[in-house]
């Protein structure tokens, strides 16, 4: 139950989020409508009424790679085996 609750909240807070951001955008097309009730002899009766429309616009995200060719220095390594730590840093001074 509390999973259920928090994956609730998780989905509002998102769409909260997208909202806010511009990436989501809800409007009202049409307004709700409830249904006329009649109550009768007969019994009751209820005409219809009419939901509300919403047009919901989303936002795009585009992700690609620019295509220049970049030039990135690589570092060097070293590997000195063990007994020769001196000469290393006899080395790495100069």
């Amino acid at each position: 139950m509390r999973a259920i609750i928090l994956i609730l909240i998780l989905a509002v807070v998102v769409l909260i989020g997208a909202i806010a951001t511009g990436l989501l955008d809800i409007s009202q097309t049409r307004s709700a409508k409830a249904p006329d009730v009649a109550v009768s002899q007969n019994g009751i009766t209820a005409s219809g009424g009419q939901a509300p429309t919403f047009d919901v616009e989303t936002g795009t995200v585009s992700v690609g790679a620019k295509s220049t060719n970049v030039t990135v220095p690589a570092p060097t390594v070293s590997v000195n085996p063990a007994g020769n730590d001196a000469q290393a840093v006899a080395n790495n001074a100069q």
